[in-house]
Formats: C-alpha cells, sequence, structure tokens
C-alpha cells in the first residue's frame, strides 16, 4: 500500500504561522489586510492564489509572496504543531505502508518541519510546490509522488483534509480518504469521498484493517 499525506490541516495546524505571515506581507506593502476567516478558507491553495483571491493586485502578487516566505521561514518551527494524533499516524502507517507528503506548501520549509517533528525519515518522498509546474488539485503533484514507488500490485490512497485533495486524487486515479481535523467541512468534503474520519489516525488504523482484511482473504 502506498499512503499519501497532505500537511496542513492533515498532519499539522501551521495556522497560526500562516496567518501571522500574511499580515506581516499585508504591513509590508501598507494594505489592510482581510478578515482571518478570508485567509483560512483559502488554505491549500498556493500563496500567489491566495493573495490574488485576498484582493492584491496582479503586478503585486509575487512580491507579497516572497515577503510571507522570508516571515514563515523565521517562525514556521515555533509556530505549528502537529496535529492530534498525526505523529502516531504516521508510525502506524509506515509499519504497513510506504509514505509520502502531498503538499502546495514549499517543499523546503515542509522538509524542515517534517525533520523538526522527527518523522521525515518515515516518508519516501515530499512533494511541494516547488517541485511541480500544477499544484492541486491538478493532478500533476500526486504523478510526480508516484514516480518515487513501485506501484504494481498496490492499493494507493491520498489522505487530506480540502476538496482540493480529493480532486487531485481523483484526477490522479487513486483511492481518496478527507478528514475533519483541517479547513473543509463534511458538507463539503463528501460531495468529493464517501470516506470521511475524524482525524488522519483513524484514516490509518481503518486502512491497516482494510489491508489485514484483504491479506486475510488471499491466503
Amino acid at each position: 500500500m502506498i499512503l499519501l499525506f497532505d500537511l496542513d490541516g492533515t498532519l499539522i495546524d501551521s495556522t497560526e504561522a500562516i496567518l501571522e505571515s500574511f499580515h506581516h506581507a499585508f504591513d509590508f506593502y501598507n494594505y489592510g489586510y482581510p478578515d482571518d476567516e478570508a485567509i483560512k478558507a483559502l488554505i491549500g491553495h498556493p500563496l500567489d492564489y491566495m493573495f490574488a483571491h485576498l484582493g492584491v493586485k496582479e503586478e503585486k502578487v509575487w512580491d507579497f509572496v516572497k515577503t510571507y516566505k522570508e516571515h514563515y521561514r523565521d517562525i514556521s518551527t515555533q509556530k505549528t504543531v502537529l496535529l492530534p494524533h498525526a505523529k502516531e499516524a504516521v508510525e502506524l502507517a509506515a509499519t504497513f505502508a510506504k509514505l509520502g507528503v502531498v503538499t502546495t506548501k514549499t517543499g523546503k520549509y515542509s522538509q524542515v518541519l517534517m525533520e523538526y517533528f522527527g518523522v521525515i525519515d518515515k516518508f519516501d518522498v515530499l512533494i511541494g510546490r516547488e517541485h511541480v509546474e500544477h499544484p492541486k488539485p491538478n493532478a500533476e503533484p500526486i504523478l510526480k509522488a508516484l514516480e518515487a514507488f513501485d506501484r504494481e500490485d498496490k492499493e494507493v490512497w491520498m489522505i487530506g483534509d480540502t476538496q482540493m485533495d480529493l480532486v487531485a486524487a481523483d484526477a490522479a486515479g487513486i483511492n481518496s480518504i478527507a478528514v475533519l481535523s483541517g479547513y473543509d467541512s463534511r458538507d463539503t468534503l463528501q460531495k468529493f469521498t464517501d470516506v470521511i474520519f475524524d482525524d488522519a489516525y483513524e484514516a490509518v488504523k481503518w486502512l491497516k484493517s482494510r489491508k489485514l482484511s484483504h491479506n486475510a482473504l488471499t491466503l
């Protein structure tokens, strides 16, 4: 089995770091920054998309992204936490599957966070925003991650908290699981998958039982 995890809202909570970095970028350019709920509603999209949809003019978007990243780099580890039971989810998943991360965060910063939390060694591949031309919900990040694995006779699952994860999984021709630990609601998520759990740990436990049942049937 191959399991691909989203990060924000699936394994980590970096909401505080994200919001502070948005506030910093808007303050730096003397823009009035939008309501935090408007920012959180866009988490999971690439930064340029987020800034553009928060009212930044097209010609200034990449300046805002650069300023955001500079601040985020300085505070990310101090203001990001693993979600409850996320470490247990990763450790359990590694006992029966090959693992990868597929995120729209910058891969460089994602690697730093995973090292900081002591779980990077559980993952065979990490695909971030800079590794692809078209981020989720496009299939490209998932397909690129899968290049690191031998897929023969293996189920492949994407675990994520937003519709973008689920749409990307469907576009890539793999299975998906939604978790309620992040940014999209159950009402939204159930439009894209019938498999929904409270968090990644519950999802991984279900996948382990599924694999054990399958193995028993093939003995």
